[in-house]
Order: C-alpha cells, then sequence, then structure tokens
C-alpha cells in the first residue's frame, strides 16, 4: 500500500492510501450524501473539476460494470475520488471489476482510508474549497491546490460537451426497475422530434426523454439557435452539466433566441441557463446540494419530493422578476429549485427527476414536457 495525501488549499492535510491511478489530481473537493451510486457519481459530468468525497464510508463493494455509466461517452468525468474504507471485497451478479483496477484502468486518482467524516464536517464549515490528492510531498500538494482555478468563472460545459450532433436511442425499459410500475410515462400518439443541448448530459436523462415518446438529437453546447431551429424540432431540452453558468454567455445568448419558440426544458444547469436567459442571476452556494434525499416542495401542490441533486450554483430568484415564478423550493434552505415561464413555454428543475436512488417522486416532470409539447 502506497501512502497518499489529500491536501486542502486552506492548508490542511489529511494523510490517507493510494487508490485507483498514480500521479495526482486537482480540483474542488465537495462531498455527496448518497449512500450507493458511486459508479453513477464518477461518471456524471456534472462532477468535471472535482474531488468526489463519498460520506457513505464503505465505498466499492458491487465492484463497476459497464451498463451504468452517467456520461454518454462512458468513461468517468471526476477529476478524483475520495473515500473512507475501499472495499476490498466484491459482490454482485452484475459486477465485472473491482472499484480499484477500474480506476486505474480509466486513470482517476482515488485516495482511501481517509477520515470522510472529518473532511465533511470543515467543508461544510468552511465551504467547498479546492484540493489535490497525490503521494508526493504534502506541502507541495498544497501549493498544487492554492494554484488551481476556484469554480467561480470555470466554463467546463467545454470539456464535456459532444464534438457533433448524435442520435440518442437507448430507452429506459431495459433499465428501470420494477418499482416504477405505473409511474412510466406511457408514451402515446407519433413520437415528438426533440433537440437536447448537450452541457454535459447524463444518460439517463435522455433515456427518460426517449421512453417518454421523444425522438431525440444532442447537439454541442455552441449550437447557435438558427441551427437549432433549423432542425424543426417540437421541443427543446437544456441539460445538465459542470461549472458556473456565469461563464457561459454563449449558451444563455442560444436560449434567449430559442424562448417562446418551442417549449422548453431545462434540468440543473439547464435550470440555470433558463433562469439567466429570463434575466435572472445565480451565485455560488456554500456546499452545494449533492445526495440522493434532498427534500424539495412543489408550491403548487404543497407535495413534498424526495430527489437526487448534485449541484454548487443556484438560482437567486428574487432577480428573476415578472417573467417566470418559482415552482419548487428546497425545504432544507429555502433556495429556489424549479422554474416555470409560462409565457415562453419553458420550465425547470434544479433537481435531477430521472434519478432513481430510491423514490421516483419527480419522474412525473417529463410526462409534463411531452404535455407541453402535445398543447
Amino acid at each position: 500500500m502506497t501512502r497518499a495525501y489529500l491536501a486542502l488549499a486552506d492548508g490542511t492535510i489529511l494523510e490517507g492510501i493510494s487508490l485507483g491511478s498514480e500521479g495526482s489530481a486537482v480540483g474542488e473537493v465537495v462531498f455527496t450524501t448518497g449512500m450507493s451510486g458511486y459508479q453513477e457519481v464518477l461518471t456524471d459530468p456534472s462532477f468535471s473539476g472535482q474531488l468526489v468525497t463519498m460520506t457513505s464510508p464503505h465505498i466499492g463493494n458491487v465492484g463497476v460494470n459497464s451498463d451504468d455509466p452517467e456520461s454518454t461517452t462512458g468513461r468517468p468525468m471526476a477529476a478524483g475520488f475520495i473515500v473512507r474504507d475501499a472495499s476490498r471485497v466484491v459482490s454482485n451478479y452484475r459486477s465485472e471489476q473491482n472499484l480499484d483496477d477500474y480506476l486505474r484502468a480509466k486513470g482517476v486518482v482515488a485516495i482511501s482510508d481517509i477520515d470522510t467524516r472529518a473532511l465533511t464536517r470543515r467543508l461544510r464549515d468552511q465551504g467547498s474549497q479546492n484540493g489535490c490528492i497525490g503521494t508526493g510531498n504534502p506541502d507541495d500538494l498544497v501549493d498544487l491546490a492554492r494554484q488551481a482555478p476556484t469554480m467561480e468563472g470555470l466554463d467546463l460545459v467545454s470539456k464535456v460537451t459532444p464534438k457533433e450532433a448524435y442520435q440518442f436511442t437507448e430507452t429506459l425499459e431495459d433499465w428501470t426497475p420494477e418499482v416504477m410500475g405505473e409511474r412510466l410515462v406511457q408514451p402515446h400518439g407519433e413520437r415528438m422530434k426533440v433537440v437536447a443541448l448537450d452541457f454535459g448530459a447524463k444518460r439517463n436523462i435522455l433515456r427518460c426523454l426517449v421512453a417518454s415518446g421523444c425522438d431525440i438529437t444532442a447537439v454541442p453546447a455552441t449550437t447557435s439557435a438558427e441551427d437549432i431551429l433549423k432542425m424543426n424540432p417540437e421541443g427543446i431540452f437544456l441539460s445538465s452539466g459542470p461549472g458556473d453558468p456565469a461563464a457561459l454567455g454563449y449558451a444563455v445568448d442560444t436560449v434567449k433566441s430559442l424562448l417562446g419558440k418551442k417549449p422548453i426544458f431545462g434540468i440543473c444547469l439547464g435550470h440555470q441557463l433558463l433562469a439567466k436567459a429570463l434575466g435572472a442571476s445565480t451565485y455560488k452556494m456554500k456546499f452545494g446540494h449533492r445526495g440522493l434525499n434532498q427534500p424539495v416542495k412543489d408550491m403548487k401542490t404543497n407535495s413534498v419530493e424526495i430527489t437526487s441533486q448534485n449541484h454548487g450554483f443556484v438560482v437567486d430568484v428574487d432577480s428573476i422578476g415578472g417573467s417566470a415564478y418559482s415552482s419548487h423550493i428546497h425545504l432544507n434552505d429555502g433556495t429556489n429549485e424549479g422554474l416555470v415561464a409560462p409565457d415562453a413555454k419553458a420550465f425547470s428543475v434544479q433537481y435531477h427527476p430521472e434519478a432513481a436512488a430510491g423514490p421516483h417522486d419527480a419522474y412525473y416532470l417529463f410526462k409534463r414536457f411531452t404535455d407541453l409539447i402535445q398543447s
């Protein structure tokens, strides 16, 4: 076993054991509270540029497989990975590889045997900050963490968006657990042509759209509104993705030019970009919302949804004016979790309705989108 360190920009040094690929990794250190889904976390493009801490202590026990990556390329997206206890025993009928071998094969630098409880407390108290994982001199790792760019003002979408348009045809039927039951959207009528602006889309979001009756053409984040409208879609989807929405002026301009032209549905970063196109501002949260059990209230029905989330920026709903209204709020801190802009035929949510960590409370949003198209 090789000794490794996690060095934070504030000078904190935590000693652990090297896991995965050799070398060093720099990024914003964040934590996610999910007790499962570590492969989905590693491959979620929204974690690009981040060293992800799993607060659940035992990670890797079900191994890794080739079916569950969330990135459309299938490759890991997180800059690095931090765990308390990397399981040395893998037991699951779907497992094809253990976590350590997977990280090595994919070139992901990670560290285990870290006191993730103490690390999470520090991030909650002081906020997310840059860090560096490596096996070198800890003081040098601190310097690397301090030299790294902050997440504010960072355009990470350019690193994860596809270079060319592509058709997405995977459906949800082969992936949905039986617990979904009647929650599955039943497509009716002809299939609907939808263009998805891929800012770092997750495969399961696109699967849900296909299962809801949409034919998906995903396009790069830099695609112009003119080129999108030339494709004559019936609806437009704004995907999730990494980084600071304030750094994506080109995407905001595109969304502005699409408002009112076609029905629009946005998730996570797509929600933030829709809000900015409507005139709202965004700001960075202290440590963000990342996990599988985030409570969200629907302001129209007063019902509460248990949701999956992964974001470090949030919409300042007070800045949006009268062009849209807040449809959902986070019950832990009262921040905005959804918008509806009736005149623009657009709506969005900050959370991930496709992420089925357990509850499927928010899956209805895909039907809301197809109903909006058909209306």
